[in-house]
């Protein structure tokens, strides 16, 4: 979850709060306005003039997950559509200098559209010098190399939806606490500009929409194996909280054992990702009342499809962003379909 600090700052200051027509919004590292998704969409005509041309793709992944590998089938099945074949697929690992060579292996399969996520700024922008100087056409999940120019450099960013999911995520938690209370605030306490962004519209959303709700324990976390601990000491000092917000589900997993190690069956809490353990504990009507996904597949088909209408030659946005979504134990199954096009873990189906 860690990028390079400098860029890191820069990009949450470029993205944090957008107000556009008195909302906020998130905007792409320079300032970009944000693409929806579903307006990058290959036409008949442009599979047609893709169809027999063998051009060919590669998926250059910073890691696996049940998360990349919705964005890949997302990836791969524009990609059939379009006649292109994906030649490399790739799994960094979270290591820069695998990923660096990662991309010479897949260059020297002729690629002529690469999709990655970044791992250092810094070092990416070396490590695709390559592929920008051979025409190939890049499009990045979520993280840039620093001072790339859009349109010269690579065709888009495509991440989620930032600012929605932080601001459904407070609006789950104020419905599960009836719009009044007190709750806890766990935040990435790290240079990530996802997860930054995130967290800042969850708390901006409570502090301007809800009066009725206060923010009383804030705490931040960088390392999810801390989050029982961090809990705890939550709790001891704020037992009476109403909701807990945690940055993401795996630490989220740490607030739910140090709840039950409290005999705490009443704190709501929400969470950002889709994970088995949470929504089992949703489902079972545990503390968790919802959480908060993007839709990974539609992240993989966007970018496979503005990486297209690159090679094509037609002018692409900078930066697109695909929605999020609310998974409560009333929509877990069809939440996880629409997230991660995949049926939701058989223990949870089962548990409902």
């Amino acid at each position: 979850m860690k990028t390079t600090t400098k860029l890191a700052t820069a990009l949450l200051a470029a993205t944090l709060l957008h107000p556009v027509a008195g909302f906020a919004q998130t905007v792409g590292p320079n300032g970009e306005s944000a693409t929806p998704s579903s307006d990058v969409v290959l036409s008949d005509e442009d599979i047609a003039a893709l169809a027999g041309q063998g051009y060919k793709a590669a998926l250059l992944w910073h890691t696996s997950s049940d998360f990349i590998n919705a964005v890949s089938a997302g990836a791969n099945d524009e990609f059939a559509r379009a006649g292109v074949d994906v030649v490399v697929t790739t799994d960094a690992g979270f290591d820069a200098a695998k990923q660096r060579s990662d991309i010479e292996t897949a260059l020297s399969a002729g690629p002529n559209v690469i999709l990655s996520l970044p791992l250092d700024p810094v070092t990416s922008a070396a490590a695709f010098r390559e592929a920008v100087e051979t025409d190939v056409e890049l499009v990045f999940l979520s993280n840039l190399p620093a001072d790339y120019v859009h349109g010269t450099d690579y065709a888009a960013i495509v991440t989620d939806d930032l600012f929605q999911m932080g601001k459904q995520a407070a609006d789950v938690l104020a419905e599960a606490i009836g719009g009044e209370g007190e709750v806890g605030y766990i935040f990435h306490d790290a240079s990530y500009y996802v997860t930054n962004q995130r967290d800042q519209a969850f708390k901006t959303t409570i502090e301007t929409d809800y009066p009725d709700i206060s923010i009383v324990a804030e705490q931040g976390i960088s390392d999810p194996a801390r989050a029982e601990e961090l809990a705890s000491a939550m709790l001891l000092q704020n037992p009476e909280l109403d909701g807990i917000y945690v940055t993401w589900a795996e630490p989220a997993d740490g607030v739910l054992a140090a709840l039950r190690g409290a005999g705490n069956s009443e704190t709501k809490v929400v969470t950002l990702d889709l994970s088995e353990p949470i929504a089992l504990d949703m489902v079972r009507g545990g503390n968790v009342a919802g959480i908060v996904a993007d839709e990974a597949y539609e992240l993989g088909r966007a970018m496979a499809a503005v990486g297209l209408k690159a090679l094509l030659g037609q002018e692409t946005p900078a930066f697109v962003v695909a929605p999020a979504l609310t998974v409560t134990a009333d929509n877990v199954a069809e939440g996880w379909q629409q997230s991660l096009h995949r049926d939701a873990p058989a223990s949870v189906l089962a548990a409902q």
